[in-house]
């Protein structure tokens, strides 16, 4: 190749490289031209691969010419590339506008859990008869969960729960929050009205009415002269007030070994009304609670003395009062986590 048509090859490249670098529309656009003209495999070092066919005088003029060529491209490209970035951060700027003066998007509230809610409905309910909330461990001992509340070791009713014990020795997960019972007399002087809202654990196959954790609410009055009448009487209107005004109650006789005597206690049926359904297994009736008067050997244990004070003990599952009033047929939705179950209380 002779040295005239090469550099005439390398005038015209730049001519053309300044046109296009004018009107380049954007930066990617400039971005191109820089590496289809001065890229390691561009077309300005296309030109020069000729420069090995020139007399060796010749080569040095070339390459000249070449770095002349390389500088103008680049001071085009630099320039249209400062001028198009002022443009595109303009129209930027205007794309991404916000408009102070535009409402906020509203925070979506978040909501209480169904068992929790249901606890504070029953807190809420016993608070207008003078119940106080009281917390007990989940972690209890042996004596405290069992022994004291009149269930020694070698008593049947402790097959009724299903223990799951901890690596310390003597002690569990508790199984029933009664325990908080002994924790209360021992703390308080009566008269004593005391809430113990809490959860659960037993080893029990989980299934649509039983879970391995669960949560109970426990509630005991111990005064001078506490009678099962005052016992009914507070029910009764706990479930007036939970399931509604001329809602039906009764006692039937239960057994638990801390109470004596110890009642279950139902309420008409809420699905139908008293004649009798599947839900209720055609009885018209569902137990929601049970109930006794304290057992004097529970009395000693709490530090008080039964030939002076009575009181009475109540526990109910706040998942049971949810399923009875809302007819979720499955106690396992509690524990899920699904939302689509859990936005239903929003």
């Amino acid at each position: 190749m002779e040295l005239a048509q090469l550099t005439r090859d390398l005038d015209a490249l730049r001519d053309e490289a300044l046109a296009q670098a004018a009107a380049a529309p954007d930066s990617a656009s400039v971005d191109a031209i820089e590496t289809d003209v001065l890229g390691k495999k561009g077309r300005l070092t296309g030109v020069l691969r000729g420069i090995g066919a020139l007399p060796v005088e010749d080569r040095p003029r070339v390459g000249a010419v070449a770095n002349t060529v390389r500088a103008a491209i680049e001071a085009a490209l630099a320039e249209r590339r400062a001028n198009l970035r002022g443009s595109e951060l303009a129209a930027r700027l205007e794309r991404e506008r916000i408009d102070v003066t535009t409402p906020g998007r509203p925070i979506r509230r978040g909501t209480l859990h169904p068992s929790i809610e249901a606890m504070g409905d029953i807190a809420r309910i016993f608070g207008q008869f003078g119940f106080v909330v009281h917390e007990s461990p989940e972690i209890e001992d042996d004596q405290t969960n069992f022994q004291m509340l009149n269930i020694p070791p070698d008593h049947p009713a402790r097959d009724l729960w299903d223990t799951l014990y901890v690596d310390v020795p003597g002690r569990l997960l508790r199984t029933h929050t009664s325990p908080g019972q002994i924790r209360v007399m021992q703390a308080m002087e009566p008269p004593i009205r005391a809430l113990l809202p809490g959860r659960c654990f037993r080893y029990e196959a989980v299934d649509a009415s039983h879970g391995f954790e669960f949560f109970q609410v426990e509630g005991i009055m111990v005064d001078e002269g506490t009678t099962m009448a005052d016992l009914k009487g507070l029910l009764d209107e706990f479930a007036r007030a939970m399931f509604g005004a001329g809602r039906k109650t009764r006692f039937r006789p239960g057994y638990y070994p801390f109470t004596e005597p110890s009642v279950a206690f139902d309420v008409e049926c809420l699905v139908c009304g008293g004649p009798g359904c599947p839900a209720c297994g055609r009885s018209g009736w569902m137990t929601i609670l049970g109930a006794g008067m304290i057992h004097p050997v529970v009395l000693r244990h709490g530090g008080l003395d039964p030939e002076r004070y009575q009181g009475f003990a109540f526990g109910m599952g706040p998942e049971r009062i949810k399923m009875l009033k809302h007819g979720i047929t499955d106690l396992r939705l509690f524990m899920e986590n699904d939302l689509r179950f859990l936005e239903q209380f929003a």
